[in-house]
């Protein structure tokens, strides 16, 4: 029997006295762990990206006095020579940029103190933090919609949830723990389970999304983000056990965590470990960016001429776009059997790049989902790309 047929343990290092003995590994069990984290955090933001999209595109149209394409550019198919389609266009992907851009800016400074600080104190407080952030982001997105404010408060909210690390910070905890707990073998397809739960959750509050945004309006459906948030927190709190065995009291506010970021990626290593990271860490963060920055581009071409969806078929789409988290799954399984996890990252590679540019040609709604059937392979490539890095720390540099 090899490590990978066993079931995954919490493990940590102890000595049963205080002699010179070679120290002992102290396990448990741990099926279950953060996937219902990840479910739940994923829910929510698959619920709410793409009504904060439309929910942009309608103000922004109302504002300017817009009627919408459907009674102009979808029936005359004349709406991409329409001037006023174009300007709603760019004003709401411009929105969507600073909106996007200024939680991005926040982040990407408080998760490199967030993670390398779990590293030492453990990883639970950092799955609760973000989590109380992403529902602070959605009650702040509620009062726009109520009071019918500016959307430019939307960059309020994104900018609370960046300071306490922001859906990127969930997504690192999660997969840290999942480092913590698994054994070498079995860790990239831990990582993709984790990569299945995004899908699952992507799918199901897509078309719940879709078809109660169309019935109710936008205020309900951020309720339920609101609400799942909480319940999220409250799952760590009482249901989540530590990974980090060790832990040690560290101050958060400290220089120190973003000089072992860059002490991470300067000092050389066994085995060109320096290069590895810095390369693999560059192919994650293109591979993301594609990946996060064309979901809003897609629901802003959904919403204008030629396709001119409506908010449950956008959710249709969105939850197709999803799908490829469970179908790469199950193919990267299989490919496992035969083939290296690098040729299996490429064939992820080759099936992403062929989804996007038919969707990038797409004028009718069948070649649209085509081109998100093409994806179906698109996700195995950050699962083995994250398990290549976690190989190349140590445990505690997971974080």
């Amino acid at each position: 029997m090899t490590d990978s047929d066993l079931p995954a343990v919490v493990c940590s290092d102890s000595t049963d006295d205080g002699l010179d003995r070679p120290r002992a590994r102290r396990c448990m069990p741990a099926s279950v762990t953060v996937e219902p984290v990840l479910f739940l955090s994923m829910f929510a933001m698959a619920l709410q990206g793409p009504l904060v999209t439309q929910y942009l595109w309608d103000r922004l149209s109302e504002d300017m006095g817009y009627n919408g394409t459907r009674d102009r550019g979808c029936t005359n198919h004349s709406g991409r020579h329409d001037p006023l389609q174009k300007e709603l266009e760019t004003l709401t992907s411009h929105w969507s940029l600073y909106i996007n851009l200024g939680g991005f800016l926040v982040g990407l400074f408080s998760v490199m103190l967030l993670g390398p600080w779990s590293d030492r104190v453990g990883r639970r407080p950092v799955l609760i933090l973000p989590v109380i952030g992403l529902a602070l982001q959605a009650a702040i997105y509620l009062i726009v919609m109520y009071q019918q404010l500016h959307v430019g408060y939307f960059l309020l909210g994104r900018i609370i949830s960046g300071i306490t690390g922001d859906f990127n910070m969930v997504l690192a905890a999660c997969f840290a723990y999942i480092a913590d707990i698994s054994s070498r073998q079995s860790r990239t397809f831990r990582v993709a389970i984790l990569e299945a739960c995004l899908g699952i959750a992507g799918m199901v509050a897509s078309i719940i999304g879709g078809n109660w945004r169309k019935a109710q309006g936008y205020i309900n459906p951020f309720w339920l983000v609101f609400a799942v948030n909480i319940v999220t927190a409250i799952y760590v709190f009482f249901c989540v056990q530590e990974s980090v065995k060790e832990k040690k009291p560290e101050r958060l506010f400290t220089p120190r965590h973003y000089k072992s970021v860059f002490h991470l990626f300067t000092v050389p290593g066994e085995n060109k470990r320096r290069s590895k990271l810095c390369l693999y860490s560059l192919a994650l963060l293109v591979v993301v960016t594609v990946h996060m920055g064309a979901k809003d581009l897609f629901v802003i071409y959904e919403l204008s001429s030629p396709l001119c969806w409506d908010s449950d078929l956008i959710g249709y789409g969105s939850a197709a776009e999803h799908l490829t988290y469970l179908s790469s799954l199950a193919g990267l399984r299989l490919f496992q059997l035969c083939l290296a996890d690098s040729w299996v990252a490429e064939m992820g590679f080759i099936s992403n790049i062929t989804g996007l540019v038919v969707i990038s040609l797409a004028a009718t709604t069948p070649l649209m989902f085509t081109g998100y059937g093409l994806r179906f392979f698109a996700m195995a490539t950050t699962p083995v790309i994250r398990s290549k890095l976690s190989k190349l720390v140590e445990e505690g540099e997971q974080g």
